[in-house]
């Protein structure tokens, strides 16, 4: 869960948003977004789709950001 939290927040970050923007996009809560980021928690599946629609980024590089080549979403 290690990478994943750092790749959250990272894509969040570079889709300049902060937890409060995202709590409110998703429908659930600003501690919901924090523990996702701090690897307390995962979004499910449906909720990992729409961050990935939400930052504009494949899935992949949200959740294999090692394997990825540079991407930038603006």
């Amino acid at each position: 869960m290690n990478k994943l939290k750092i790749s959250l927040a990272a894509a969040r970050v570079n889709a300049e948003m902060t937890q409060e923007d995202v709590a409110k996009e998703m429908h659930v809560s600003k501690n919901t977004v924090v523990n996702w980021e701090k690897g307390k928690s995962e979004p499910t599946i449906s909720q990992s789709r729409e961050l990935s629609k939400l930052y504009n980024m494949p899935l992949e590089y949200i959740f294999y950001p090692n394997n990825q080549i540079k991407f930038d979403a603006k």
